[in-house]
């Protein structure tokens, strides 16, 4: 099948480049991946993309490449080095960090990129693995207006709403205050789950009315079914989230803006994940208020 449309490679097929990518190719996009685990790889070859055995491989043709990793050692891991991407893209090359990462690090790589020829975007996303699955992730993207322009149809083939936040590490600032956001959103609500039902209130009545009232938030509407089942499989694990707060609470030192609310919760996911509980979804914060509450935990 012949298509107009930029050919795409994609790095990284976790919880959220697996199905991200996969609306590419519900799209019409031509996708090429490469990741660490084969079945992960078995999994685009079944959506009707193209596996690739290395870094090199995926990008050589690419028109646009796609970053999704955890953090940014893993973002310099692939970009960097003989056999990264900045080593074997084509120039004029299209580089879309979708990952979540220190704003410098997006920066650095810009200016790295833009010295063999290639352009780059950090994207970074909001929505967890049920916007992913759906196409309704929120996109924040940092960089020139042109090349946003030029990736705006691939990013509304993944998310619904998609915005330039400003020059590169633009959008990951604003995904380190979407982080700080949501894990102050989530003990709110785990605090208030707790001290409902010690009120012998019932939870499934009480969120209801809550969520269609000032308290309502998108983070009550996708973690209200984790809350009520203690079903903490991850869209969002601790672990990553603790990465996140290690950020933002970083770079909110680095400019001078005090955390009062976010630094006590930083520490709280940070406790969590001490605990042993960092492979579970950020729901799971409920599980910290109920130790704090005196209330056995399950696992």
């Amino acid at each position: 099948m012949t298509t107009s449309l930029p050919t795409v490679a994609w790095i990284g097929l976790g919880i959220m480049g697996s199905p991200m990518s996969e609306n590419l190719i519900k799209a019409g996009y031509s996708v090429t991946g490469h990741t660490l685990e084969q079945d992960k790889l078995d999994r685009l070859a079944a959506a009707g993309g193209t596996p690739a055995g290395s870094i090199a491989e995926a990008v050589k043709d690419a028109d646009v490449i796609v970053t999704m990793v955890p953090a940014s050692p893993q973002v310099e891991a692939v970009a960097y080095g003989e056999d990264g991407i900045l080593a074997n893209a084509r120039p004029g090359a299209l580089l879309i960090d979708m990952s979540s990462i220190t704003p410098q690090t997006s920066v650095d790589l810009a200016k790295a990129a833009a010295a063999r020829g290639i352009r780059v975007l950090d994207a970074p996303v909001s929505g967890g693995e049920a916007g992913a699955v759906e196409a309704v992730l929120s996109i924040m993207v940092g960089g020139e207006r042109a090349d946003f322009d030029e990736a705006r149809p691939l990013f509304d083939a993944l998310g619904r709403t998609v915005v330039l936040c400003g020059p590169h590490g633009a959008g990951q600032t604003v995904k380190a205050a979407n982080q700080l956001i949501v894990a102050v959103n989530i003990q709110a609500c785990a605090e208030a789950v707790v001290f409902l039902e010690k009120s012998g209130v019932d939870l499934a009545a009480a969120l209801e009315v809550l969520n269609g009232g000032l308290a309502g938030s998108t983070v009550l509407t996708r973690k209200k079914r984790n809350f009520l089942d203690r079903e903490y499989a991850p869209g969002f694990r601790i672990d990553l989230h603790h990465k996140d707060m290690g950020i933002v609470t970083d770079a909110a030192r680095n400019v001078g803006a005090a955390l009062p609310v976010g630094s006590v919760v930083a520490n709280l996911v940070a406790s969590l994940r001490a605990q042993g509980d960092g492979g579970l979804d950020h729901s799971a914060l409920l599980r910290g208020v109920e130790r704090l509450s005196g209330r056995p935990v399950a696992g």
